[in-house]
């Protein structure tokens, strides 16, 4: 199992982000061999949010040789074009090195503030990421359901992304047979969302989108399976840890005991286990966002957690 670390967009506590923030909390995941660097997408939240797209972007001088992934990013919400160009910037400026992970959102008030209609996602979704495929390999038109749309002529976007055909491409589900059927037919991976799946739960989705994969003429073996908003508070306090559960289950709306088994918040022991769970389900790697204490929090999972999840 890989590990990713979210950067801390969330302004959990009202003291905002200081210049430099995000690069030192880059530079102490890449000390500590983290894999990857993500960022997730929202207009709106509970909190303030800060912008994923340009968070990413500010932090890739930092990132050495991790990967940078959405996790994910709302080409409704953005847009497909303005999407893929922002992504094909992210990979040349990065060498290569993105993930473009795409999903519809889980939040009405994200759309609102577009100006989109929340219950037209998921279509909207399916022609977002054809299209984005279309602009990233520099097509200048994409197969909608029901036939082909195609753009003005000669407009392609330039500069085109490292990669010929483009990053990956990702695409977030929390599971569902539509779901997982979604993420054979249009992806080049799957996140899963660890707050809103047990261990179980992703077992369950990841053999749908076996069969799924086999039905499109794919495979699951080398399909990159990963979890992504995995909260992250290690803590041998018993108190502090219900603490910190029923704050993470205000700000999501879950309840606290039903993200006990879900995300990593308590004593070393129960986190790895947790994890030990997860990668038994067949996921490859996680993104984890501490909730507090960042750097610190990054190196005890390191350096508490992982020796347990791995011992045999």
């Amino acid at each position: 199992m890989r590990f990713g670390a979210h950067l801390p967009l969330i302004d959990f506590d009202g003291r905002g982000w200081r210049p430099g923030e995000l690069g030192s909390y880059v530079d102490v995941a890449r000390q500590l061999r983290y894999d990857a660097v993500g960022v997730n997408d929202h207009l709106v939240f509970q909190r303030p949010w800060l912008d994923g797209i340009v968070a990413l972007a500010s932090v890739i001088e930092r990132s050495g040789d991790m990967r940078l992934a959405t996790t994910v990013a709302l080409p409704v919400v953005r847009g497909a074009a303005a999407l893929a160009k922002a992504a094909a910037a992210l990979d040349i400026l990065s060498g290569g090195r993105l993930v473009l992970g795409v999903g519809p959102g889980s939040s009405a008030r994200d759309y609102a503030l577009a100006g989109l209609d929340f219950d037209e996602r998921w279509p909207r979704l399916d022609d977002a990421i054809r299209a984005i495929r279309a602009h990233l390999g520099g097509a200048s038109a994409y197969e909608k359901d029901g036939g082909a749309s195609a753009y003005e002529k000669g407009l392609v976007l330039q500069p085109a992304p490292v990669r010929l055909a483009g990053p990956p491409i990702w695409i977030g589900s929390w599971g569902s047979e539509a779901g997982m059927r979604r993420v054979a037919r249009l992806g080049d991976g799957w996140l899963a969302s660890a707050y809103n799946a047990s261990p179980a739960q992703v077992a369950e989705a990841r053999a749908r989108l076996g069969v799924a994969l086999e039905r499109a003429g794919k495979r699951l073996d080398g399909f990159e399976c990963a979890l992504a908003t995995m909260w992250i508070y290690v803590t041998d306090s018993g108190s502090e840890r219900d603490e910190r559960l029923s704050a993470l289950g205000r700000m999501l709306n879950r309840p606290a005991e039903q993200l006990r088994e879900r995300v990593l918040v308590g004593p070393a022991a129960e986190c790895a286990a947790t994890l030990r769970a997860y990668a038994e389900a067949g996921i490859d790697q996680v993104f984890v966002w501490p909730l507090a204490d960042p750097h610190d929090q990054l190196e005890r999972l390191m350096r508490d957690v992982v020796p347990l999840a791995v011992r045999p």
